[in-house]
């Protein structure tokens, strides 16, 4: 009964460092005017050479359009579990979109910059419509986008 008690309270202890080195991060996105449909959107995050690493949201309920989303789409292979829970309906023109992700510690100022690809019925596809780098001094900061992105801001 002693081994299990010391076992449970080691495990434990190694377990709540791992818990404190990640953070919440809210991904602000404000679209553009534009004339069309809802856009489809994925931001994720990629190392510095641009080899995707995560995603962090999916905007567009339609999986069978996440192929015009083809940075993203490439990198996570499309497999439902890179975007099960994580993913919402499209934005509208003008519209904003705020989701919030839990990123480690160790990627914020490690070179890794968060990615948003763009598709719009009907109007262009645009793979990384935005690439801004992961660092604290860029937290709150907004960049803009080249298409139909106005901007996004990331908070810690």
């Amino acid at each position: 009964m002693k081994t299990l008690v010391v076992a449970s309270c080691l495990a434990t202890a190694m377990a709540l460092p791992g818990l404190a080195q990640a953070r919440e991060v809210t991904l602000t996105t404000h679209l553009k005017p534009y004339n069309g449909s809802g856009a489809y959107l994925a931001i994720y995050l990629t190392d510095a050479q641009g080899v995707y690493q995560q995603t962090l949201w999916v905007a567009g309920k339609k999986a069978k359009y996440y192929k015009h989303l083809s940075g993203w789409a490439r990198g996570s292979g499309l497999a439902p579990a890179q975007y099960d829970g994580i993913s919402g309906a499209s934005v509208g023109s003008g519209e904003t979109l705020t989701v919030s992700a839990e990123l480690a510690d160790s990627l914020i100022d490690a070179g890794y910059q968060i990615r948003i690809d763009s598709a719009v019925e009907d109007l262009r596809d645009v793979r990384a419509e935005l690439i801004l780098p992961l660092t604290l001094q860029g937290a709150g900061q907004p960049a803009n986008g080249s298409t139909y992105v106005q901007s996004l801001r990331y908070d810690l």
